[in-house]
């Protein structure tokens, strides 16, 4: 028998997974076994959700009394340090199973009966930005307990940012998150990526090429949600490959008040047939635009990039066209100049780098801003593959930070340089010479036995040296 085919031994072994409760079990133990294991990681996810930074303990399905029934939750996490306990419960779904509102406000009045802090959801579905949960609960029952959501690819994108870039000091226990990371990644682990744009977005796609969409039709405050789920995967998925924290962009309106931000989105598909968002990259010169054209099937990702403040348009124009090397010829620029309204001068990257002219509408006016942006085909699927449209924005979205943002640095003024004075033979270098008109305006007094004019300046006061004369 040829060794290809022998299976490799793993801490967290993917075979032997027969049915949801299964899966369930599996990757609620492998999860908190780690948690303990793992301390970067254990604290990691932990003290966020805010538990201190001590021991971790964790157990699976431990029973507890709720009237006259037995109730089990997955998991539960203890963290002490000195003389403080945090505590939390655990449940947790895989593959498409959705959190139930009754098992959660069981655990949710377990939790507050025992003096618990906290419940911890995990499962595949992503809210639209973080810090909300995907399930409606009865607002009384989180007087006292916090409700926390972890989606699994959030979970997986901590282990390995923790792994990968922020390090694990025991080799031991780098090699644990390593076969933590291979398990989640599996398909038959549950913990599945963002897999689907929801039943509505066939409908509403069509509604909005046919112009029949309205804001009170069905499915479309859902797609609204959908979409921006799909930002904030597509942040955690760039956020995992940077080793960096990457987040959608919303007000601070938007985020106290989400209904703002789904309102928003929901206008813009009836009105325009469009959706769109931004993320933020760490150190990036701007924030990524995404923007899903529904009538024209289009998705577009663009960037703005404040222009240089000195140096003539062409100048500026250059300054932007060099940092694009790595860029494909069919990425459009567009300049914007300063007191004006209305789009600007656009074009390809390829025409414009043999004319920066092109980018310049009226020499005399400087230009602000660019945009840099591409276009591309946006699926029509609501799953994944090809032709999907989950899979084709977020191939935009990492093309584009591969072959231009991360390439883009914002302008600096340059450093005011020192002022050089000409040495002059026979006087000292230390003698400060001036300008200043107050330095000319007549002769200093002089103490008795001094002569109040200098021998070289032809006894009126005036300087010798070469200097331009000062202006009034």
């Amino acid at each position: 028998m040829a060794e290809e085919a022998w299976h490799e031994a793993r801490l967290i072994p993917t075979s032997g997974i027969n049915g949801a409760e299964e899966q369930e079990r599996r990757a609620t133990s492998a999860l908190l076994a780690v948690v303990t294991a793992v301390r970067e990681f254990g604290r990691g996810l932990t003290q966020p959700l805010g538990a201190p930074a001590g021991n971790i303990q964790a157990f699976i399905e431990v029973p507890f009394m709720l009237g006259d029934k037995r109730c089990y939750p997955d998991g539960l996490i203890r963290v002490t340090r000195g003389q403080r306990s945090w505590t939390a419960l655990v449940e947790v779904k895989t593959g498409t199973n959705e959190l139930a509102v009754e098992q959660l406000e069981n655990y949710l009045d377990i939790a507050r009966e025992n003096g618990f802090d906290a419940l911890i959801t995990i499962s595949n579905e992503i809210p639209p930005s973080a810090g909300q949960h995907p399930t409606k609960v009865d607002k009384r029952k989180l007087r006292k307990v916090a409700m926390h959501h972890l989606p699994w690819s959030q979970i997986l994108a901590e282990a390995v940012v923790q792994k990968e870039h922020r390090g694990v000091a025991d080799p031991d226990q780098a090699w644990i998150l390593g076969e933590l990371i291979r398990y989640l990644e599996h398909p038959r682990s549950g913990a599945l990526e963002f897999e689907d744009m929801g039943p509505s977005w066939v409908a509403v796609r069509d509604a909005v090429s046919a112009g029949t969409l309205r804001a009170s039709d069905k499915g479309v405050a859902d797609v609204a949600a959908r979409f921006d789920a799909l930002l904030r995967y597509a942040s955690l998925r760039l956020g995992r490959t940077l080793g960096t924290e990457v987040v959608p962009v919303v007000s601070r309106r938007e985020a106290a008040e989400p209904a703002l931000r789904s309102a928003a989105l929901v206008d813009g598909m009836v009105k325009e047939g469009r959706l769109n968002g931004a993320i933020r990259i760490p150190n990036a010169v701007a924030p990524l635009n995404i923007e899903l054209d529904l009538r024209a099937s289009r998705v577009t990702v663009h960037v703005d990039v404040d222009a240089p403040r000195d140096g003539r348009s062409t100048t500026r124009v250059n300054w932007l066209v060099r940092q694009l090397k790595a860029a494909p010829d069919s990425v459009r620029l567009e300049a914007f100049a300063l007191h004006t309204r209305g789009p600007g001068a656009a074009d390809l990257l390829k025409s414009v780098r043999e004319d920066p002219n092109l980018l310049i509408q009226d020499p005399k006016k400087e230009l602000r801003s660019f945009r840099i942006a591409h276009t591309t085909p946006l699926g029509t699927k609501r799953g994944r593959g090809r032709g999907a449209a989950i899979d084709s924005v977020l191939d935009a979205v990492e093309t584009f930070y591969g072959e231009v943002l991360q390439h883009l640095k914002a302008w600096t003024a340059a450093p005011p340089k020192m002022r050089e004075v000409t040495d002059v033979p026979g006087e000292s270098r230390t003698a400060l010479v001036s300008t200043a008109l107050s330095s000319q305006d007549g002769v200093e007094p002089v103490e008795d036995g001094e002569s109040g004019a200098d021998p070289d300046d032809g006894g009126d006061g005036s300087s010798s040296l070469s200097e331009e004369p000062a202006t009034s």
